[in-house]
């Protein structure tokens, strides 16, 4: 036999002993990244019947993981509970316990560099942790957004130093993540699992795991073609939030409400779908993911005006709220901003979550007090703000009490995420002035008196 016939012997019975142990649900899975994606992933392949050891950086996390706590508030904490208690789950920061593991699952930030160019330092570096403890017989899949050939040009090689090689001694993915926090109808499971392999054995492995986690899976050509799924998933709704800001500001002009425009119009069945205009783009996706294109795009010489326009008009939103408040101040308590007291409701940066990841109210929380205002904010689900890249001087914050006294205290109330749980009503008849960026009060029949829709 020679050395090649040799190599495809080898890479088809670890391929099968692999396949064969996901397929019984006797692989160990190894999930790295204990946030917003990772946590629930673990939650989900535990209830699939899978063993799993999830990986943080942060000890304190795996700390409070381990003991059960909710350190995210729309997981279920009783079945992570129930899963630690039945020796199904544990959290570490032990890397090198990666080689334990059968798949490797890696679920780690993919964030933008001051200069708006994407920052892989996340997945080196967990590549780097994964390439220590490589071991033959291991499948790695990558969720976290990037753009089209972070697997094969980024991920591969760094795996690669050791020896092993793709396709024959491990095998590699990526299937995005698509998690939507705090969204009622969809969860980890219920949402269908793009997959695309370095090779057709890396595909039906990365294939037959998340089959067995969620109800469907979309094997698609590539790891390449994965990755430009998610691109286009988050892109397609960055440009569809940038046209109903600019048609806000249009239909503003013209006195007329954008918000019932769209109220009207998605009554059509056919050729329409509502998108909802807001204070700027908040999240771990839809103000990163855009960016992740443009950037690779330069390398082919192509560019990307109309993402790279919808990008500019997101990102001018909270001036341009700044700007709307500061003129209902004026017209309405003859009074500018500098000195003026504000509270922000909500700094999620949507609605019933404790996620405030690119929140746009951290931007008008700065704004604000670069034109001399004194600001407060009030979040049912965020008592303090933790530390964040961007917005340094604001960490450590807390939350104040609403009520009545409290938000009679301030010159204006902006309204810039519409939690479910807050007293609108309360709210509007306590305050002098109510900006509002999400159509909380109208929604409500509150009185419009006092509010301003921004």
């Amino acid at each position: 036999m020679n050395k090649g016939s040799a190599a495809a012997v080898a890479d088809s019975a670890i391929y099968e002993k692999l396949l064969s142990s996901i397929g019984s649900r006797d692989a160990l899975v190894g999930i790295v990244g204990l946030g917003y994606v990772g946590l629930p992933l673990a939650v989900t392949a535990t209830n699939a019947g899978f063993g799993v050891i999830g990986f943080d950086i942060d000890a304190q996390r795996v700390a409070k993981v381990n003991r059960g706590e909710t350190v995210i508030k729309h997981i279920d904490g009783a079945l992570l509970g129930d899963a630690i208690a039945k020796g199904k789950f544990e959290a570490t920061a032990d890397f090198a316990r990666l080689a334990e593991v059968d798949a490797i699952l890696i679920c780690v930030p993919t964030p933008l560099t001051r200069h708006r160019e994407p920052d892989l330092s996340f997945v080196v570096a967990t590549a780097r942790s994964v390439a220590g403890s490589l071991r033959a017989g291991q499948l790695v899949v990558l969720e976290s957004t990037t753009y089209p050939g972070t697997t094969d040009e980024v991920l591969r090689p760094i795996l690669e130093e050791g020896g092993l090689k793709s396709g024959q001694d491990f095998f590699l993915a990526f299937s995005p993540e698509r998690e939507d926090p705090g969204n009622p109808d969809f969860g980890t499971s219920t949402i269908p699992k793009v997959v695309g392999g370095d090779g057709a054995h890396a595909l039906e492995l990365a294939n037959t795991l998340y089959g067995a986690l969620v109800t469907k899976t979309v094997p698609v050509s590539s790891a390449a073609t994965a990755e430009a799924v998610k691109l286009t998933e988050n892109i397609f709704r960055a440009v569809n939030i940038a046209l109903v800001n600019e048609l806000k500001v249009v239909y503003e002009a013209m006195g007329i409400d954008v918000w019932e425009v769209i109220d009207a119009a998605k009554t059509k069945p056919f050729g329409f779908m509502p998108f909802y205009p807001g204070p700027g783009l908040g999240g771990h996706c839809i103000p990163i993911d855009p960016f992740y294109l443009t950037w690779k795009a330069r390398e082919y010489e192509i560019s990307t005006r109309f993402v790279e326009l919808a990008g500019e008009i997101n990102t001018a939103m909270p001036q341009r709220v700044v700007s709307q408040l500061a003129r209902a101040m004026d017209s309405r308590l003859k009074r500018g901003l500098n000195g003026a007291r504000i509270l922000v409701l909500g700094i999620a940066y949507k609605k019933n979550v404790d996620d405030m990841r690119e929140s746009p109210s951290l931007r008008l929380i700065e704004l604000l007090e670069e034109r001399g205002a004194v600001t407060a904010y009030h979040d049912p689900h965020i008592a303090q703000i933790p530390p964040t890249r961007e917005h340094a001087p604001l960490t450590g914050r807390r939350s104040v009490d609403l009520t009545a006294q409290e938000v009679a205290a301030y010159d204006a109330v902006l309204i810039a995420t519409d939690h479910d749980t807050v007293d609108y009503a309360l709210v509007v008849d306590n305050a002098k002035l109510v900006v509002d960026t999400r159509n909380a009060c109208a929604r409500r029949d509150l009185p419009n008196t006092n509010v301003v829709k921004a």
